[in-house]
């Protein structure tokens, strides 16, 4: 049984509270799901499908039957929610059983359970398209006003799907930036100890890492990592392996 819809300015505004920090794009896509579940008058079941380059996946869904609808879609190569997706349409099927455009998809959504359907196209960005689709288990479950708040959700619903897809690009970027600094500052603390004990130039240190690294099969900042914990460590915990001429 559905739940009794909530007020739509209440899941709205639930939305906009999601913190990025706190979750990732697929809890925001569940969060996303549920929303649109509870929100929306007659939504029974209610699913996200991404696209990318025509490969569609369901990334959120709030039920089997839709999950189930969805994949059936997929298999077939069309359905609405693959339209609304490709061409950011609204895409309606208001009775299952006299739908005609897909009358094979219909003919199983009718047996699993679904009597009506809703598809929102939106965009999140350039190369990903998106749907939200909503099942309904009466015969013309959608009316024009559930339409337009399904359409007004969608609305809120890509823009915080595309914030968060910015999000997770973002904070990738910053650790791989991260991850480059650390991996710069012990190779140039390697490259310090080198050219102390063999009295060498900047780009000589360097060369004998490269070729340590080559020759042991090894990346370079683990050579260099290898290097600088050996030369820090305690004199009662050093062993006796000479200078840098014989690296780790």
């Amino acid at each position: 049984m559905a739940q009794q819809p909530i007020d739509p300015n209440a899941a709205i505004f639930e939305l906009g509270q999601i913190k990025l920090g706190e979750t990732d794009l697929s809890g925001v896509l569940t969060q996303v799901s549920e929303l649109a579940r509870r929100t929306i008058p007659g939504a029974e079941e209610v699913s996200v499908t991404l696209m990318k380059q025509e490969s569609a996946h369901t990334a959120a869904f709030s039920g089997e039957m839709a999950l189930r609808l969805d994949e059936l879609q997929y298999e077939f190569g069309q359905g609405p929610c693959l339209e609304a997706a490709r061409d950011s349409a609204v895409v309606s099927v208001p009775i299952m059983s006299e739908e005609a455009r897909w009358p094979q998809w219909a003919t199983q959504a009718v047996q699993g359970g679904a009597h009506s359907s809703l598809s929102i196209g939106f965009t999140i960005q350039e190369s990903v398209l998106g749907a939200l689709n909503i099942y309904g288990v009466k015969p013309s479950a959608f009316d024009d006003e559930a339409v337009t708040l399904a359409q007004t959700f969608a609305g809120y619903a890509a823009v915080a799907l595309a914030n968060a897809h910015l999000y997770d690009a973002t904070a990738s970027l910053a650790a791989q930036m991260q991850l480059a600094m650390q991996s710069r500052a012990v190779i140039e603390q390697a490259k310090g100890i080198i050219m102390g004990e063999r009295r060498c130039t900047p780009d000589e240190a360097f060369a004998v890492l490269a070729k340590v690294s080559q020759d042991s099969n090894r990346k370079l900042r683990e050579v260099a990592a290898a290097l600088v914990e050996r030369a820090t460590r305690p004199p009662s915990l050093k062993r006796d392996r000479g200078g840098a001429g014989n690296l780790p």
